[in-house]
């Protein structure tokens, strides 16, 4: 028997129990869906599971179980690691045009890149995590506890612009879904400036990064001061390549609709910082190889080989190739009204930046050696297992709150109709 309405509190009286309803509800959009979301959700659960496995026996064996050694002590871990929070930086992308233009189309879907970078600096931790070795000694990083070394360290400043970043983000993302949940317009005291000190956040969370390996005198292949503008402005063409591939699942495989205008301002975005990554990295390849001596040695090994060594050379080609087939189909007119093409597009652009600053990156920092000894790396499958079981959670994360943030974006869920409901 249905309980009677007067029993609930009025409309105007629901804020009074809004918070545990919103919460509940949350909770059952998360577990609602078709059986294609049923059939996604369970592969990236088998792989996270994989995963797990993996990190375990890394975690009882020791990190003798990796390809990592003495002479290249960060691997696939902190490649992920450094690209993931491009990925949350150009998660800002959707926040620029929004609220500093007042741009319409990309106020409908921000929250799409407010989520995707709460998704990837929760991998970010993961897969800084997994490279500590020993999780456990986590707690000599906390301030008061351990030695935070603040504000000397460089890495403790990536740990406060990375967690703040988080924080940032729940307060928009939390803030914005109850007030929608409710019925209510957002008040803008309350998270414009929050708005726009992410905006700042997410430059300084991928410069701090860049910082961090700059400041390695003994690693010549970082000390570029093009560096940190090559990490920005690739950040805003992997993010903006990620949302989109968001946007046109949730255009094809859902029943919300999402319009041209913010696809085409991302594929516009995407068009110029694209062109301008590709001529930083014609200006780095210029300055290493047209002056040569022995800081060069690192380049070499990567472009071309050093001393019969090879192993990165397809690696880097691959991205070099991937980013200009990329540029080429971004510069086709209306790409945005071609979704095969675009869809295309925004794959190469995002496996490029992710090989350009992954194993084009880090890996080469450590070969040679400061002794000028040659000790190559390639992951073992006990890094890729776990590299893939930190995606597949982190994408397990983006998913659900995509599937929750939806429905109540778009008014299908809010706390009116649940009161009507129940009544």
């Amino acid at each position: 028997m249905n309980k009677p309405a007067a029993t609930l509190p009025p409309p105007h009286l629901s804020h009074l129990n809004s918070y545990p309803r919103f919460i509940w509800r949350m909770m059952v959009l998360a577990t609602e869906g078709n059986w294609l979301f049923y059939a996604w959700m369970i592969g990236l659960s088998a792989v996270a599971l994989v995963g797990l496995n993996a990190w375990a026996i890394q975690v009882t064996n020791g990190m003798g179980v990796t390809n990592m050694s003495d002479h290249v002590s960060w691997g696939l871990y902190i490649a992920n690691f450094t690209f993931m929070v491009g990925l949350a930086a150009g998660g800002v992308m959707m926040v620029i045009p929004a609220y500093l233009y007042h741009d319409d189309d990309m106020h409908d879907v921000v929250i799409i890149g407010e989520l995707l970078a709460i998704a990837a600096i929760v991998m970010c931790i993961g897969f800084v995590v997994v490279d500590l070795g020993r999780p456990d000694r986590v707690w000599h990083m906390l301030p008061g506890i351990g030695k935070f070394h603040f504000p000397v360290s460089m890495l403790t400043w990536d740990v406060i612009v990375l967690n703040g970043y988080l924080l940032i983000n729940l307060h928009i993302c939390g803030y914005l879904l109850y007030q929608r949940y409710r019925g209510r317009r957002p008040n803008p005291k309350i998270y414009v400036p929050v708005v726009f000190l992410s905006i700042g956040w997410a430059i300084s969370i991928h410069t701090v990064t860049a910082f961090l390996y700059q400041g390695l005198g003994g690693r010549p292949f970082w000390n570029t001061a093009l560096l940190a503008p090559r990490f920005l402005t690739s950040a805003f063409v992997s993010g903006p390549a990620f949302i989109i591939l968001a946007l046109e699942a949730i255009r094809y495989l859902s029943s919300y609709k999402v319009g041209d205008g913010a696809i085409r301002i991302l594929v516009n975005i995407m068009r110029v910082t694209i062109l301008i990554n590709l001529l930083m990295l014609a200006s780095e390849v210029f300055t290493e190889f047209y002056t040569g001596g022995s800081h060069t040695a690192a380049a070499r090994y990567l472009y071309f080989g050093l001393h019969g060594f090879d192993a990165l050379v397809p690696w880097i080609w691959s991205s070099i190739v991937l980013t200009l087939l990329a540029a080429l189909l971004l510069l086709c007119p209306k790409v945005h009204k071609h979704p095969v093409m675009l869809v295309t597009a925004c794959c190469f652009a995002f496996a490029g930046i992710w090989i350009e600053k992954g194993m084009g990156l880090i890996i080469p920092g450590f070969i040679p050696s400061t002794l000028h000894e040659i000790v190559e790396y390639t992951p073992n499958g006990i890094e890729w297992r776990i590299s893939a079981g930190i995606w597949a959670a982190g994408l397990m994360i983006y998913t659900l709150a995509i599937r929750v943030a939806m429905p109540i974006f778009s008014g299908e869920v809010s706390l009116k109709k649940d009161i009507e409901d129940h009544a």
